[in-house]
């Protein structure tokens, strides 16, 4: 068996990560910091996607004040992604510290569905 090279590749779909981060660093305030983002494959019987954790960081008195109004509004936030519904937006985790200076570390999961 010989492969083609010269055929032309089937066009991969590009992933909506990165519309998402954007969806996600918008809503949390111009001081969050982005530590981590992670996906991983999600799928049903009749729905295919993607779980997201993505990890925020703020650090100093007033960026933690915005990062506890990200909390409060994330969970009923309604995004907008191009050909994706964001059917769940939660809160994992969320570790205060005071010293040296105060910071807040949020941690959140998002379910990415694909949309027919």
């Amino acid at each position: 068996m010989r492969i083609d090279l010269s055929a032309p590749r089937p066009a991969r779909r590009r992933r909506p990560w990165i519309a998402l981060l954007n969806a996600v660093l918008d809503l949390a305030g111009g001081r969050a910091e982005l530590l981590r983002h992670e996906e991983r494959p999600w799928a049903s019987i009749t729905f295919a996607g993607a779980r997201h954790t993505v990890v925020l960081t703020y650090r100093g008195l007033d960026a933690v004040t915005e990062g506890e109004s990200f909390i409060a509004a994330l969970p009923e936030h309604e995004f907008t992604i191009p050909g994706q519904l964001v059917a769940e937006a939660a809160i994992v985790s969320v570790e205060h510290a005071l010293l040296p200076a105060p910071a807040l570390t949020v941690e959140i999961e998002l379910l990415l569905l694909e949309e027919a």
